[in-house]
């Protein structure tokens, strides 16, 4: 499922192909951005002391991408960026394979740059995508420490899920 406006670009996919990270780069590459930043999160082969196989996502897409799209709009409120592509994989993704990609464009790189690592703590932090870890001699569902440390500062009034003000 995609999500476009004129300078956003949000996927989420459940597929078995890798991420076409040049899509990416395309959409927000532009003669008037002097900086691209990117972030992309790849399945590692061990964990802990144990051997990776892959790793399995899972998501209720609309409030996925509704929750991406929101924090987008908080870097564009933060920095002076021109374009934002994010995309993550659903499903299989193998060791080695990138499940989550990020691309932000600016003028300067600063912006690009902090912009890009806003986009994917927060991604992390709020969006409800669930990871499963598969192991040579198990699984496990992962734990989202970000969504729990967030989920703490809920006291806190500037604490935001998806763009909004989270409720006790």
């Amino acid at each position: 499922m995609a999500a476009e406006d004129d300078r956003n670009l949000v996927e989420i996919m459940e597929t078995l192909n890798p991420i076409d990270v040049a899509k990416y780069m395309n959409f927000v590459g532009a003669p008037q951005a002097g900086a691209i930043a990117t972030f992309s999160g790849t399945t590692r082969d061990t964990f802990e002391g144990k051997t990776v196989v892959e790793l399995r996502y899972e998501a209720y897409v609309p409030m996925a991408i509704r929750c991406i799209k929101s924090i987008c709009s908080s870097a564009r409120a933060s920095w002076n960026i021109h374009s934002v592509a994010v995309a993550h994989r659903l499903g299989t993704v193998p060791v080695g394979e990138t499940s989550v990609f990020v691309a932000v464009s600016s003028v300067h790189r600063a912006d690009a740059l902090e912009a890009c690592r806003f986009l994917i703590d927060e991604i992390k932090a709020q969006v409800p995508i669930w990871k499963k870890e598969v192991y040579s001699n198990g699984e496990v569902w992962k734990e989202n420490s970000e969504f729990l440390e967030r989920r703490s500062e809920l006291g806190n009034k500037n604490a935001a899920c998806c763009g909004k003000k989270c409720r006790n």
